[in-house]
């Protein structure tokens, strides 16, 4: 069996035994703390944990996409194909950080470890909190797949919140309200940190913005 196929083979596997009670809050950063346990002999078991960060959800457009770091060339050229035709189709961006904490190796099977944790977990009350039984070799791929629950089970009651506050509206220049709302946030922090700058200046790079932004951007330089 090749790599694709184990992986494959992992990703049948691997269940969300304990989902998050929450969902991704829509105008905020969420933190998951999960816990991913895998088998290394009848009864012998790994448990790795950590925790999930998702950044507060964002409101792009494939013309944005476009200026986005991060993507491969196959990637980036699907996304201009789609900008060709809609660019200023709105949708919801998701971000995620991975902090690994632990690992610990139990004597015990996957299933009590798991029956284990779960009880904890439901006397802690914590719904933020999940459970992943995963396949040793792709823990992390496994993880992956929650990551990925965690997106689809939350988006339609995102896009359904920012819809109701106008925030998918695209204006004429095809910049969606939150994106604007978000340019504004970025320049209070720049008026407090002007540190920040640079973040700024990318963002607006992104929606082309800067040229009506610049004369704003370089006030706040002047006012020091």
């Amino acid at each position: 069996m090749d790599i694709n196929e184990r992986m494959k083979d992992a990703l049948e596997r691997t269940e969300l035994v304990r989902p998050p009670r929450q969902h991704l809050a829509t105008f905020g950063s969420t933190s998951m703390d999960y816990y991913v346990v895998t088998g290394l002999s009848e009864n012998l078991s790994v448990v790795r944990d950590g925790k999930v960060l998702a950044e507060k959800p964002r409101i792009v457009t494939p013309a944005y996409l476009v200026n986005l770091e991060g993507f491969s060339t196959e990637a980036r050229s699907y996304i201009s194909s789609i900008a060709r035709d809609h660019p200023n189709d709105p949708g919801v961006f998701y971000k995620y950080k991975n902090k690994p904490e632990k690992m610990n190796v139990v004597s015990e099977p996957v299933a009590q470890v798991i029956s284990n944790l779960d009880t904890r977990l439901e006397e802690e009350s914590n719904p933020l909190s999940a459970i992943i039984k995963g396949v040793e070799e792709f823990w992390d791929v496994s993880l992956l797949m929650f990551i990925y629950h965690l997106t689809s089970s939350s988006v339609s009651r995102n896009v359904a919140e920012f819809s109701r506050r106008g925030l998918l509206s695209v204006d004429t220049d095809g910049v969606p309200g939150e994106a604007r709302n978000h340019i504004e946030e970025l320049f209070e922090l720049v008026r407090r940190d002007i540190s920040r700058a640079p973040a700024l200046v990318t963002e607006l790079n992104r929606w082309g913005l800067f040229s009506e932004y610049q004369d704003r951007f370089f006030a706040l330089f002047h006012n020091r």
